[in-house]
């Protein structure tokens, strides 16, 4: 499988540079998995697809203001890192620009002396372990000193920094938000759950792996990096009785699908876990769990654009792409939605 096989054209002026007013007010492009048939709505409709007795799986991970400016300290030259994952407890392994300044044993002010980072070890893509030390709470210097780490195709600021968080984000760790979750508001949720629908709430904290360009051409040889996920007894309870009752298994964005993918046994059987995954879903993958997926537009060549044409197909995803690109749909994290039934 060549990595060209999952190129689209996308015009520039269709990546979404800010997020709608109303959360709901998206558009929203829904295709059937089986026929390749399209039709359009917008994101409030969503409702009009789920069943009762359906579940939908959410993560519930919440965005860290993960991007950090600092200087160095020994010539004052500017830093910036991004925290990918924690790898202890004042450990994280971080994007570092330059990389070539910071070998290790490089000593890093962030705030004026408010936290201080040493580079510690080189590892994979040179990413960089770098050990903080600071007096306090972690999470509240980062409040002070980070914003949130938009990914670089976004321009704009962002003038309210929950706009890049899902209304029940809860558990903080992410250097990117769930996007597909974006679209959903409080009131919509309360009328899904009204219909019927149950909510099974899980955990990825996202890290860039998922968002890296596929540097092989061969798919196959492409390596993700591992994040980290949980699934409490109480979700796992939710999906196996969903699935037990015939009901349908939906996944809200591409993370809370590899959350469960992952988890699963070879039956489709989830149990209470966490830990580390790194899987990586391309066509030829058959699906334990998941019977459908509400996400948004991906960019060409990614693993995301592979995953969502592994459940529909490439030629079906492929297609809505190019009638999402005609139809002048906004693509990527504050773009619209596609919901694959």
């Amino acid at each position: 499988m060549d990595v060209k096989d999952f190129w689209y054209d996308l015009p520039q002026e269709l990546i979404a540079q800010d997020p709608l007013e109303d959360r709901a007010s998206s558009r929203l492009l829904v295709l059937d998995k089986v026929s390749g048939d399209i039709s359009h709505k917008h994101f409030f409709d969503i409702i009009d697809y789920l069943n009762e007795g359906d579940c939908l799986v959410l993560n519930e991970t919440k965005v860290i203001p993960a991007r950090l400016m600092g200087v160095k300290k020994d010539t004052g030259a500017a830093i910036e890192i991004l925290l990918l994952k924690r790898t202890a407890k004042t450990a994280w392994e971080c994007l570092v620009k330059p990389g070539k300044k910071c070998k290790v044993g490089a000593k890093i002010d962030f705030g004026d002396g408010l936290l201080f980072g040493t580079i510690v070890d080189i590892v994979e893509e040179g990413n960089r372990i770098i050990e903080f030390e600071f007096e306090g709470i972690f999470e509240e210097i980062l409040d002070k000193l980070g914003t949130m780490p938009l990914p670089p195709y976004i321009t704009h600021v962002l003038k309210d920094k929950n706009r890049y968080q899902t209304v029940y984000a809860k558990n903080e760790g992410s250097a990117a938000a769930p996007t597909a979750g974006l679209h959903f508001t409080k009131e919509l949720l309360e009328k899904i759950e009204k219909k019927g629908i149950r909510l099974a709430k899980v955990t990825l904290h996202v890290g860039l792996g998922t968002f890296r360009p596929v540097k092989v051409t061969d798919v196959n040889e492409h390596h993700m990096h591992s994040e980290f996920f949980q699934i409490s007894k109480e979700a796992a309870d939710i999906i196996n009785s969903t699935r037990k009752n015939g009901k349908r298994v939906i996944c809200v964005g591409t993370t809370s699908t590899r959350t469960i993918e992952s988890a699963a046994d070879e039956n489709g059987h989830l149990e209470e876990k966490s830990g580390w995954t790194d899987i990586f879903i391309y066509p030829g993958y058959k699906f334990k769990v998941l019977d459908a997926l509400i996400t948004n537009f991906h960019l060409p060549e990614s693993t995301l654009v592979m995953l969502v044409s592994a459940l529909a197909g490439r030629e079906n995803i492929l297609h809505a792409y190019e009638e999402a690109v005609k139809e002048k749909y906004r693509f990527f994290s504050f773009g619209d939605a596609m919901f694959i039934n």
